[in-house]
């Protein structure tokens, strides 16, 4: 079936709110590449928005899913467990730096992630508020929705939001807040709006993923750590998209030198099976009563299988330091774009977490010309995603594995269209 006649049936019956923009539909998909249904090749810089770090459909782990489905594919594990969830609950465990010994749950989404560690964070320390932080992105569920740092098009049609939720300023100098100014106004938060005393828990992502890819310092999220001490509530750390390599490091919180209490991952953990996690400090993980947490496919024989064979993947082709050699260059790459097009600043990556921001001729966030220049990409055949809160960022998520003869050929369009958009 072609792209035409697909998109016919995608126009009559997917619901307008679910269905994409795009009009060509994967076909088959290798490493950075992807062949459409009429059997076009694209570069893909998207990477199933973060989830593809070790690229689509890698050998070792469509093997290990394979062996799986024809072993066991479902028996819900609170019903029979099997050893794939024990496997990956200890290497989680020793993997993922949390205070003293981890234990771990998994499910099916970032969004269910983020909702079980509030569940969690409540159960553990007694108290109902969370606060979370401007540009934020959590999940699309409820709680979730409440917790992200954006309206649209997240919230904006769907009424009131659950209560208990609270807002800091997150710290992005290129946008008007320093680090001292969001300290000040987390305290602020903490004295106005959330007292300590019934907040259980604040939930920051140590590099905003949809808000635009800012890195936060060190020294900020060390002072989030001791407010957090100081007043005995609980600190989750968000990796759902930052984790898994994406910075270098397995987990950006590493790069900081501190350790949450909770923290939530999915994403690129399984390479593009549906599941994720909350890693915790036992002594909170385990405050929820019995079968108080999980779900009928939470922790899937087939996803617990690619999560392990992913681990394998990491230690086999040393992808942490291919994160760091493809940060490097795509950060040599900005510097190139921002001396030659006036529109390309604020350039920036954590590893291979990069981003870019395209502005006008008044230096304010452009997203016409984002949005367009991702367009013309996907014309040219490259998937290119923007992102931020003035829709005005374009984030760099290609496979870490990608061939450098791909990610030439991607980043030559790129600056093709810069040229030719804005040039």
């Amino acid at each position: 079936m072609n792209n035409s006649k697909l998109n016919e049936l995608k126009k009559k019956y997917v619901a307008n709110g679910a269905a994409s923009s795009a009009t060509q539909f994967a076909d088959r998909a290798e490493n950075a590449l992807i062949w459409d249904a009429d059997g076009n090749r694209i570069i893909d810089f998207a990477g199933g928005i973060g989830v593809l770090n070790i690229g689509h459909c890698h050998p070792k782990v469509v093997a290990a899913v394979q062996a799986q489905i024809e072993r066991v594919m479902h028996t819900c594990q609170t019903v029979m467990p099997y050893a794939g969830y024990v496997q990956v609950a200890e290497k989680l465990s020793q993997i993922t730096p949390v205070r003293g010994h981890a234990k771990v749950m998994l499910v099916n989404s970032g969004a269910e992630a983020l909702e079980n560690a509030v569940k969690i964070a409540r159960a553990a320390t007694g108290k109902n508020n969370v606060i979370c932080f401007d540009g934020g992105y959590h999940g699309r569920t409820f709680m979730t929705m409440a917790m992200n740092g954006k309206v649209a098009p997240y919230a904006a049609d769907f009424g009131t939001m659950p209560g208990n939720v609270f807002r800091a300023p997150y710290p992005v100098p290129s946008l008007g807040v320093s680090e001292a100014d969001a300290i000040r106004g987390l305290k602020m938060t903490l004295k106005t709006d959330a007292n300590p005393r019934d907040t259980a828990a604040i939930v920051i992502e140590p590099v905003l993923g949809e808000g635009g890819f800012y890195p936060a310092p060190a020294s900020f999220l060390k002072a989030v750590r001791d407010i957090c001490d100081e007043h005995g509530m609980l600190m989750i750390v968000d990796e759902v998209q930052s984790g898994f390599g994406r910075t270098g490091k397995m987990f950006a919180i590493e790069h900081s030198g501190v350790e949450p209490d909770l923290m939530t991952m999915a994403k690129s953990m399984a390479a593009g099976m549906p599941i994720s996690a909350v890693v915790g400090t036992d002594t909170h993980m385990d405050a929820p009563g019995a079968n108080s947490l999980g779900g009928t496919y939470s922790g899937s024989p087939a996803s617990c299988a690619a999560v392990l064979a992913v681990l394998e993947v990491f230690e086999e082709e040393n992808i942490l330091a291919k994160s760091l050699s493809l940060g490097k260059t795509l950060g040599q790459r900005f510097s190139q774009w921002q001396e030659s097009f006036a529109c390309v600043e604020n350039a920036r990556h954590l590893g291979a977490m990069a981003a870019l921001d395209i502005v006008s001729a008044d230096q304010t966030p452009d997203a016409e010309l984002t949005a367009a220049l991702c367009k013309r990409a996907r014309e040219k055949g490259l998937i290119l995603l923007s992102c931020g809160l003035y829709g005005n960022t374009i984030r760099f998520l290609m496979p870490v594995t990608i061939e450098d003869k791909v990610l030439e050929e991607g980043l030559a369009i790129v600056e093709a269209c810069l040229a030719e958009l804005a040039g």
